[in-house]
């Protein structure tokens, strides 16, 4: 168990993941908050809205490229925990570059401010630096094997993660998750994607056939277990978090157009993305060793989910629209 943090930068907290840390910490510690956040189309004032007023919680818009300000923010925190990332495979076939300035670049940026400071680095990561399997789970000694440029460039950055570990020995740690779902998640990814095609009398896309398999977690159990890393982890470790939840994305479609009351003719099939994995599964022992658990079940966080979208749509409309 680390001591005590008073303070901690969390970078990209405007987005969905961050932004429901910083909620997560606020409410579970008497730390401060220092969110830094470039605001590109996936982080949103709109996501943090609700703690305009909350004193613990401070707002600075900038990139993690910038290192005069990465440095001006590092040096007064006892931590920091980077979500700030360009997240998308399929903008990244589009626009690799994008994701190797920020996801890389970036990365190392905030590793040099914090070996200069001396201060905690955890990097959230995700499952897909791994690549596809059929059968079995990926451990974290598991060789690095990403697809896609988003997943490569998330590889890169966590060897550089180690790499600060093993030359200058930062105390760093590294939490690999499954796919996240949940409220305020973009409706570019693909549960909100097919909960806002289908509030909106739109066809589902699903690509290829369907059965691709991805094992999904509560974005609030993520937070959890991402919490848990930063007091607990052993520094230089890798942490896979999974949910349990392995599905097909049809049988995702599926279960939403059900619970909508909506037919199955809305679901459309397109054209496969280059290099789609198959399979994503992950081993979560070492995790589960330090206490964390997933406490919401798959069932309930969809409905969840899918009540948030259709209680606020004025929040994503804009988005699709």
């Amino acid at each position: 168990m680390r001591g005590c943090m008073d303070r901690i930068l969390v970078t990209g907290g405007a987005g969905f993941i961050g932004s429901n840390f910083i909620r997560h910490l606020l409410n579970q510690t008497n730390c401060g908050v220092i969110n830094l956040d470039k605001l590109t189309y996936a982080g949103k004032l709109n996501n943090i809205k609700d703690l305009r007023l909350e004193k613990r919680h401070k707002f600075v818009r900038g990139d993690i490229r910038n290192r005069k300000l990465v440095d001006s923010l590092v040096r007064k925190v006892d931590a920091v925990v980077n979500f700030a990332a360009e997240s998308h495979v399929d903008r990244s076939i589009r626009t690799p570059r994008v994701f190797v300035e920020t996801n890389v670049l970036g990365t190392q940026v905030l590793l040099e401010a914090c070996r200069r400071f001396g201060i905690r680095f955890e990097q959230v990561s995700t499952d897909e630096v791994y690549g596809s399997r059929v059968e079995g789970s990926f451990k974290e000694s598991d060789t690095l094997n990403p697809s896609s440029p988003y997943s490569a460039s998330k590889a890169a950055a966590d060897l550089l993660v180690n790499a600060y570990y093993v030359t200058y020995g930062l105390d760093v740690t590294v939490t690999r998750s499954t796919n996240n779902y949940g409220p305020n998640q973009h409706p570019e990814k693909l549960i909100p994607r097919l909960i806002t095609s289908a509030l909106r009398g739109k066809p589902l896309p699903i690509y290829g056939c369907g059965e691709n398999v991805r094992d999904w977690i509560f974005v609030e159990d993520n937070c959890r277990a991402i919490h848990t890393v930063l007091e607990k982890g052993r520094s230089g470790e890798v942490y896979n978090v999974a949910g349990g939840n392995e599905k097909k994305n049809l049988d995702i479609a599926t279960e939403i157009l059900r619970r909508l009351s909506l037919p199955e003719t809305m679901i459309t099939f397109i054209e496969d993305r280059p290099g789609h994995d198959y399979r994503y599964s992950l081993d979560c022992e070492r995790i589960h060793r330090l206490g964390w658990r997933p406490r919401v079940a798959f069932q309930e966080g969809l409905q969840k989910t899918i009540d948030w979208y259709v209680a606020n749509k004025s929040w994503w409309r804009p988005l699709v629209e």
